[in-house]
């Protein structure tokens, strides 16, 4: 989490209200701390109360903001509906909304449930869309506002064995958030895809490949501090699609660049450190 307890960019406006989704941990406990030292209020959303409460606690007394909490599961098809009923009931406005709510699918394509891929893509991909169609109304209509999308390295790079479902909704997620950013940005809301690459957090310890990840090179990692600090400037400066850090700009261009048959023969030989294919 930041040790930063002071704005250090462009200012928010007065009572200005970030929603947060998967907001527990890592790159999303992060962009709680981050916004509450430069005083903005907080929704956070999650399913594990005990550790939203914990968090919602320390912003608040750490930076005196109101941090509040919405316990869902968007796996659940009606969360979103449920969230935004709830902020209503609590006559709160969201300013600003970021779907960073997300994990991964281990093993080949065949080796879970349907069930298991169905909650992934109503997770990574309705919910997110359903959340920016119910909240981006007050937004255009304040005339002002923001949605960061946290998508993925992986959604810029061509796909690879194992976690088969990740790279193409992170992929769909970019091109909503462009898609969207240019409808939106005349009425003076901005939408950012945010594209970070191995970030430390506990999102490899959930799904199991901390192991295979530790095996990678420790210049491929980013701290979620740096990670938010640069999704901030981003969607402040207007940018539509960002990935954070020097490294993961190189592989993002060279994924543009370079023929797809090299790249996918370098992202074979090493997938086995970042993927699992069992």
């Amino acid at each position: 989490m930041t040790g930063v307890d002071t704005p250090q960019s462009i200012p928010l406006q007065s009572r200005t209200r970030v929603l947060i989704t998967g907001a527990s941990a890592g790159i999303g406990a992060e962009f709680a701390a981050q916004y509450a030292a430069r005083q903005a209020d907080l929704t956070l959303v999650a399913r594990r109360r005990d550790k939203l409460d914990a968090l919602a606690k320390a912003l608040t007394e750490r930076f005196g903001v109101d941090a509040q909490v919405i316990v869902e599961d968007l796996a659940d098809p009606h969360a979103p509906a449920r969230i935004v009923a709830e902020l209503a009931a609590r006559e709160l406005n969201v300013d600003i909304l970021i779907n960073n709510a997300g994990y991964g699918v281990p093993g080949s394509f065949l080796s879970p449930s349907w069930r298991v891929h169905a909650d992934f893509q109503q997770v990574l991909v309705n919910a997110v869309a359903e959340l920016c169609y119910r909240l981006l109304p007050g937004m255009l209509e304040r005339g002002h506002g923001a949605i960061i999308n946290v998508a993925s390295l992986a959604g810029l790079m061509p796909g690879s064995a194992g976690h088969t479902l990740y790279g193409p909704c992170k992929a769909w997620l970019i091109k909503f958030s462009e898609s969207l950013a240019f409808e939106v940005k005349p009425q003076g809301v901005r939408v950012l895809a945010l594209c970070p690459g191995f970030t430390y957090t506990e999102f490899h310890d959930v799904n199991g490949m901390r192991p295979q990840v530790s095996r990678l090179p420790t210049w491929l990692w980013m701290s979620a501090e740096s990670v938010v600090r640069d999704a901030i400037a981003a969607v402040e400066r207007g940018a539509v699609v960002r990935v954070p850090g020097f490294i993961n700009r190189a592989l993002a261009l060279s994924a543009r660049v370079l023929p797809q048959r090299w790249l996918r023969a370098a992202i074979a030989s090493r997938e086995r450190d970042f993927r699992r294919v069992d």
